[in-house]
């Protein structure tokens, strides 16, 4: 088995074991109602799926399995309705080369009913590509869109652990080197599961 493998394994493990053994003191209390601010930072693992334009293309060990971070911050004007702003990085090492890709993203988190843990979310903004080695860094930023569902789990009045789903698109554009176009019209899109952890 891979590493990566192993490392996808090990937290979906995790993330259901921590599910089942949360749910059952959840059930038992009344889920507090959402108000005022909130945040939360979560870890996962997601599948990459990169392409370019003009007849190149990735080869696969840039793309498929990497680690993911995602950290949200924000507000909620209604027991229903969460808004806040989101960030989104898979991230992904080949060779001493450091691939990052990611969103960051002014997101709305809609609640079915006041008292349910379940949401969707949706949101858009800023993607970018990136490539690090050393003290050296290339990167493109273009234009992003996030979506995605979950569902938070009260382990008391203010924390909740919520595992998540999330898939998030990027059209990063151009790679440059200077004014030479090292990699052209990069795209992005990532689908994620992870667990988070949640204030409020």
């Amino acid at each position: 088995m891979s590493r990566d493998r192993a490392l996808a394994g090990a937290l979906l493990a995790v993330v259901g074991a921590l599910t089942l053994s949360a749910a059952q003191p959840a059930t038992a209390q009344q889920p507090g109602t959402r108000h005022g601010f909130w945040g939360a930072f979560g870890l996962g693992y997601g599948a990459n799926s990169l392409s370019c334009s003009g007849g190149c293309s990735f080869n696969s060990g840039a793309k498929g399995g990497g680690l993911t971070a995602a950290l949200k911050l924000g507000g909620t004007p209604s027991p229903r309705v969460r808004l806040g702003g989101e960030v989104n990085v898979w991230t992904k090492d080949m060779n001493g080369v450091t691939e990052s890709v990611g969103n960051i993203s002014a997101a709305a988190y809609l609640y079915p009913t006041a008292r349910s843990g379940f949401f969707v979310k949706g949101g858009v903004g800023v993607a970018s590509f990136q490539l690090s080695q050393g003290s050296s860094t290339a990167s493109a930023d273009g234009l992003g869109f996030l979506t995605g569902l979950g569902y938070d789990i009260r382990l008391s009045n203010k924390v909740s652990l919520s595992p998540i789903a999330n898939f998030y698109f990027g059209h990063d554009g151009d790679l440059k080197d200077g004014s030479t176009v090292v990699i052209p019209g990069i795209k992005h899109a990532i689908f994620d599961v992870g667990l988070s952890v949640q204030y409020n």
